[in-house]
């Protein structure tokens, strides 16, 4: 029977453990005497070895297999950890991945560069001999070998129990290759468990029915055998025993009682046996040893021990399940419509005034709510894996430019919505690229500036409401405002009549095409990649802000929203069109009188409680007719640390806001980051508030200069 195997299980783990396996090599580096590193690393690279070869993964179970071979050397003490072996295994996880990119794609892999890594590693062998000959010394002449010699070579002797799940077969793994590989650690007996064995009649070939027994005769340890079994080491039992050797002897030369043998392997326990012979109580009770009520509250309290004991092993294999992201994204939209109809529920109810239908409307509203919540929960990922890949970076690209560079995270527990962080990597390349390029400086400048030669890029994040800011921070040279401003007017960005704000000129660096690098190079200098983060940033409904301090460094503070998918919007109307503002944004909402409009004299401030904060009229804006009541309402928000009123006609209230994004006759209105349908199914227009302040501003500067 031909059984496809989905290869896509492996895939997903493989690439899992190469991020784990860059992490853990990142780390060694920094801590090369660290045996539990190195055996985090050797164990990683045996998975992919020995999972690649069940799924017919052989070129990346070939390859891998000589880094294995390498770090199982300085798993054992023969070889140190070096910066070379630590730069060929790096080496080595990006042509694993590009094996796997290759399988999936279907494209040619450079051979050439694994043969060179693996002559690299090959190298570092303490077996490779020069060409003069051997490196071992001949013993002399009639000398004998220490003692401790002959006995460091005694063999073990280890009992090995394999009882696979019974739908091991279902995951693409055969438990005969796992056998196989046992047989290559040394001499290898194996029984067969075969009791659990049906007739033939009711025998189902997708299912495992049978157990082993190994017995291995090797020099290794047990943590060798364990790595056998480490990809299937959740689905199976396993159990391993050193067993005595001067024992086992003593066992051939001796006869044991059958009862005695089965006790001592474990095949029955002492309750058992006592059973098959005579109870335990039973006996203490004829001989008047104890009472029957003792011997019954001994067997209650066992019983008690061993209910609490299942009830713990059952919890502990409850682990998580894993699923396509495709799936949630699809949860995601079907709770967005059921978001949607719950509205409309409520305006029916409202409308028709049934109490029954009220009661009915407010209960599904609370577990619309719920759903929601844990759906949205579901797509929330921490970003330390995030973090974690931009080591790396720093590693490779300081050494590139000569740079001495440490990388320090915090904030790795915060969590996004899934499809933030995807969209995330690119922008914070950019921003480290460009720290590590124009912000840190090299060594000898850092001394001659009494620094420590050793910069420091700090990443970190961390909650702010409905937010999430990630900082990158560096203390290199800094931004100088006046050289900005200058290469701004030689880029013809600004005019050299513009006053600009140091915040002002250092937003500059954003600008498309903008650069102050003297020369270009292959990390940076062509004016593209700022540009970029900050289309990036503001496409997922975030800010940027930029603090500097000359000679001391500069942080970069990204402002980004926890998901992209459902929102708490303020609904608001003007006429009889409906727009939603983002709540997180909103601080208050306050009265926009005639009398407050002539007491301004034509400017558009209201003063609020001693601020006077300038305000947007959200029906000039987008020219929709007919006449303003006579209060107005002005929704207060805080948009770039600035606070801004924007006037509409109604506040209607809080909503559930469902983003969907708008068409392409709507692709150029920039000013509204998404729409959503509303209970009666009506649309309302989400404000990009950040951008709309942005058009005013530039609008009203221009007006200026034409004036």
């Amino acid at each position: 029977m031909n059984v496809e195997i989905d290869t896509s299980a492996f895939t997903e783990e493989a690439y899992e453990l190469l991020s784990e396996l860059e992490d853990s090599l990142l780390e060694l580096e920094a801590s090369p005497q660290d045996q539990d590193l190195i055996s985090r690393v050797f164990r990683a690279m045996h998975t992919i070895k020995g999972s690649g070869a069940m799924f017919g993964f052989d070129a990346v179970a070939e390859f891998t297999h000589e880094v294995e071979t390498v770090f199982d050397m300085a798993r054992n003490g023969t070889i140190p950890v070096t910066k070379q072996l630590i730069d060929l295994t790096l080496a080595a996880r990006d042509h694993i991945r590009s094996l796997l990119d290759a399988a999936a794609s279907g494209d040619a892999v450079d051979q050439a560069n694994a043969n060179r890594i693996i002559s690299g590693l090959r190298s570092l062998s303490p077996d490779k001999k020069p060409a003069g000959g051997s490196t071992t010394p001949a013993a002399p002449t009639g000398s004998k070998a220490p003692a401790q010699t002959a006995a460091a070579k005694e063999p073990n002797i280890f009992r090995i129990r394999f009882t696979p799940n019974q739908d091991i077969f279902g995951t693409g793994t055969n438990p005969l290759l796992l056998l196989n590989e046992l047989r290559e650690l040394g001499e290898c007996r194996i029984v067969a468990h075969t009791e659990k064995l049906p007739d033939f009649d009711d025998l189902d070939p997708e299912v495992c029915y049978t157990g082993w027994e190994i017995f291995l005769t090797s020099e290794i340890g047990e943590n060798a055998i364990r790595d056998v079994f480490i990809f299937v080491e959740d689905e199976c039992e396993l159990n391993i025993r050193l067993l005595d050797r001067d024992q086992v002897i003593r066992d051939r030369e001796e006869s044991k009682k059958l009862g005695q043998i089965l006790l001592e392997r474990g095949d029955v326990n002492a309750s058992e046996l006592e059973r098959a012979l005579m109870p335990l109580g039973d006996r203490l009770v004829q001989a008047g040893v104890v009472s029957p009520d003792k011997v019954r509250a001994a067997l209650t309290e066992q019983q008690v021990i061993q209910e609490k004991h299942d009830k713990k092993k059952t919890a502990e294999t409850a682990t998580s399940v894993r699923v396509p992201s495709d799936k949630l994204d699809s949860l995601v939209d079907l709770v967005g419509e059921l978001v949607t109809m719950q509205a409309r529920l409520n305006q029916t109810a409202g409308t028709i005034g049934d109490h029954t239908l009220q009661l009915i409307a407010e209960e599904v509203e609370r577990l619309t709510a719920e759903l929601r919540d844990n759906t949205m929960s579901i797509r929330m990922l921490t970003i330390d894996t995030t973090f974690n890949k931009f080591k790396r970076l720093v590693r490779d690209l300081s050494t590139e430019l000569g740079k001495e560079i440490e990388l320090i995270t915090s904030g790795g527990e915060t969590e996004l919505d899934k499809t933030v962080i995807d969209q995330l990597n690119d922008p914070l390349v950019h921003i480290i690229r460009n720290s590590i390029d124009h912000g840190v400086e090299g060594p000898d400048v850092r001394r001659a500036r009494g620094k420590n030669p050793v910069g420091k890029i700090t990443l970190a994040a961390i909650h702010s409401g409905a937010n999430v800011l990630i900082r990158v921070e560096d203390d290199g040279a800094g931004l100088d405002a006046n050289k900005l401003r200058a290469k701004g007017i030689e880029k013809g960005l600004i005019s050299a009549d513009d006053e600009l704000s140091e915040k002002e000129a250092f937003q500059l660096i954003f600008a498309a095409g903008f650069s102050t690098a003297a020369k270009i190079t292959n990390v940076s200098g062509r004016g593209v990649g700022m540009d970029v983060v900050r289309r990036s940033i503001e496409g997922l409904r975030g800010s940027i802000d930029v603090n500097s301090t000359l000679g001391k460094g500069t942080t970069i503070t990204l402002k980004l929203p926890l998901t992209l998918a459902i929102i708490e919007g303020l609904l608001v109307m003007v006429e009889n069109e409906y727009f939603v503002l983002p709540l997180a944004a909103v601080e208050e909402c306050v009265e926009l009188s005639r009398d407050d409009v002539k007491k301004a004299h034509g400017r558009h401030v209201i003063n609020v409680r001693g601020d006077i904060i300038p305000y947007i009229r959200i029906r000039d804006r987008f020219e929709i007719e007919g006449n303003a009541p006579e209060i107005e309402q002005i929704v207060i928000s805080e948009v770039d640390e600035k606070r801004i009123g924007f006037v509409v006609d109604k506040v209607v209230g809080q909503h559930q806001t469902v983003i969907k994004t708008l068409g392409k006759n709507f692709q150029h209105s920039e000013e509204f980051s998404g729409a959503t349908i509303l209970g009666n199914g009506g649309v309302a227009l989400i404000l990009d508030l950040t951008k709309m302040v942005r058009y005013v501003e530039e609008e009203e500067l221009h007006e200026l200069e034409v004036q």
